[in-house]
């Protein structure tokens, strides 16, 4: 399983994620991730989403990959669509829209880059990205300043929904800055890879800064391991939606 993990996390470093939902959009993966965007929007019914962060208990578990199908699914709707890439650390979204990020949030984070060179418009309409820049020495420190807090309010006023891929939240507290700024959260756990005393810690962390979790998105279920799931089989990859009253 170590091995497993391990091989995932360098291929997305090294080429992205794959977008299913872009490659294959009749696929049954591509549709049942158009109904996790469903579910998700059903979550919160008082306020609207401007802005959400997917983050996960632990590293290679699959949030960059859901998060940026999900976004190409709202894309699809006609809704104005950035994926911010958050995770400093180990950043993907460069790859997998194939940009450059020589600018990015670390840059207008420490105020070396300007908005218009960070945002790249991508070949999926309505949909585009920030990159994360270069890899600085201090991403929590940047992520939990003024300037990031003020940064999210301009985007959430330029575009319907801001998709926030964070690190996972029981590796650095970049998560849990973020989520504690965020309209929503989204809990990312692979069947029979995820630690349940892992993602029992990182839901601890989350309600301890208020993040509004709004439930969890259950990828690589396998067919034999889905019965009693909502969601069922969905290629071996991805599961389903529970939302957090189903956490509890």
């Amino acid at each position: 399983m170590f091995k497993k993990k391990q091989k995932l996390d360098k291929e997305s470093l090294k080429n992205g994620v794959g977008l299913v939902t872009f490659t294959d959009p009749t696929s049954t993966i591509a549709e049942q991730f158009r109904t996790v965007r469903t579910n998700i929007q059903f979550s919160s019914v008082d306020k609207a989403l401007k802005s959400i962060v997917f983050t996960s208990s632990a590293p290679s578990e699959g949030k960059s990959t859901v998060s940026n199908n999900v976004a190409v699914t709202w894309a699809d709707q006609g809704k104005r669509v950035l994926i911010v890439d958050a995770d400093m650390r180990r950043p993907t979204v460069h790859r997998t829209f194939s940009v450059s990020n020589t600018v990015g949030l670390s840059n207008l984070l420490a105020e070396t880059g300007s908005l218009e060179n960070a945002i790249h418009e991508t070949i999926i309409n309505n949909l585009s990205v920030m990159p994360s820049g270069p890899i600085p020495p201090n991403p929590s420190e940047l992520l939990g300043s003024t300037k990031m807090a003020a940064l999210l309010e301009q985007l959430t006023d330029h575009y319907d929904l801001v998709i926030i891929d964070a690190p996972p939240v029981n590796t650095v507290t970049d998560a849990q800055v973020l989520a504690a700024r965020a309209d929503g959260t989204i809990l990312v756990v692979p069947q029979g890879i995820a630690e349940k005393a892992g993602v029992a810690h990182a839901k601890q962390l989350l309600d301890t800064v208020h993040a509004n979790v709004l439930g969890v998105i259950m990828n690589r279920v396998t067919k034999e391991k889905s019965q009693g799931y909502y969601g069922g089989y969905y290629g071996g990859y991805y599961g389903g939606y529970y939302g957090a009253e189903k956490e509890k």
